[in-house]
C-alpha cells in the first residue's frame, strides 16, 4: 500500500515520496532506512523495498518472536535467553542482581517462572518487595530485552510438589537439599550433609510481566520499543 510522506534526507529540502513505507516504524527511522537504500548501488526489483541484513519486523512480528525465543530458552540449555539477569531490591533499599535459569514462559498469561532455594535472599526480597526486573541479551539476534514484572513466590502447595517430583529425579535435586542456605558463611569443618529427599527447599517464583523494553542493534539503524499487552510505543534507541 503506497503512502505519501514528506521526508528530509541529510538536511536537504523535503521531497515527496510515493513508496511503501514501514507502517510500524517511526518516520525518521523509516527515512534513514530508505536513505541507506538509495545510497546503495544494489539494484532492487521492488521499488521502495530496502535491502537490509536483518528482518524488518512489524510490531506484532516482534512481539511474537520475543515469546518464541523465550519459550525456546526454556527448552534449550544453550539458548542465550536461558539465563537472564534478575534484579531486586534488598531490605536496605540497595539493588541486587544475579543470574537465574528460565523454567517457564507463558505468552497467553504473560508470565515467566524460575525456581530457587526458598531460603535464598532473592526469595525473601521478592516476598517483601515484589517488583523485579529481568535483562536478556542475545548476540545472535543483537537483541536486548528488559522486562519489568511483579513477582509471586510459592513456598509450598500442589505446584511446588509437582515441580519437586520432576526435579528430585534429576542431578539438580542436590541444589535444594543442602543443609546450608545460599549465602551462608562456609566453614570447612562444618557438615553440609543433604537432607532427606522429602525435606527440600525448592520454591517457585512467578513473574507477571508489566512491560517489555526491546532493543535491536543493527548496521542499518537501531530500533527500540516499549510495550505492554495492549500498547506499543516506539522509542529512541
Amino acid at each position: 500500500m503506497s503512502t505519501t510522506q514528506q521526508i528530509l534526507f541529510h538536511g536537504e529540502a523535503a521531497i515527496e515520496l510515493k513508496i511503501p513505507l514501514f507502517p510500524d516504524l517511526p518516520l525518521r527511522q523509516a527515512a534513514q532506512r530508505l536513505d541507506r537504500y538509495h545510497e546503495s548501488s544494489i539494484p532492487n526489483p521492488e521499488i521502495g523495498k530496502p535491502l537490509v541484513d536483518t528482518p524488518l519486523l512489524t510490531a506484532p512480528d516482534i512481539r511474537q518472536r520475543i515469546w518464541q525465543e523465550l519459550q525456546r530458552a526454556v527448552q534449550d540449555r544453550h539458548h542465550e535467553w536461558r539465563t537472564p539477569v534478575l534484579a531486586t531490591v534488598n531490605a536496605d533499599g540497595l539493588p541486587q542482581a544475579r543470574t537465574v535459569v528460565l523454567r517457564h514462559a507463558d505468552a497467553r498469561q504473560a508470565t515467566l517462572q524460575f525456581f530457587t532455594d526458598k531460603r535464598s535472599p532473592k526469595f525473601a526480597e521478592l516476598e517483601a518487595a515484589p517488583s523485579a526486573a529481568l535483562v536478556f541479551w542475545s548476540k545472535r539476534l543483537s537483541w536486548q530485552l528488559r522486562i519489568q514484572a511483579t513477582a509471586t513466590v510459592q513456598r509450598s502447595g500442589p505446584e511446588v510438589d509437582a515441580v519437586w517430583t520432576r526435579v528430585s529425579q534429576s542431578p539438580a535435586a542436590g541444589d535444594y537439599l543442602s543443609a546450608k542456605a545460599p549465602g551462608d558463611v562456609w566453614e570447612e569443618d562444618a557438615s553440609d550433609t543433604p537432607s532427606d529427599n522429602t525435606q527440600h527447599f525448592l520454591g517457585i517464583v512467578t513473574l507477571q510481566i508489566q512491560n517489555m523494553d526491546w532493543l535491536e542493534l543493527a548496521r542499518t539503524g537501531h530500533r527500540r520499543a516499549v510495550f505492554t499487552a495492549d500498547q506499543w510505543e516506539w522509542r529512541v534507541p
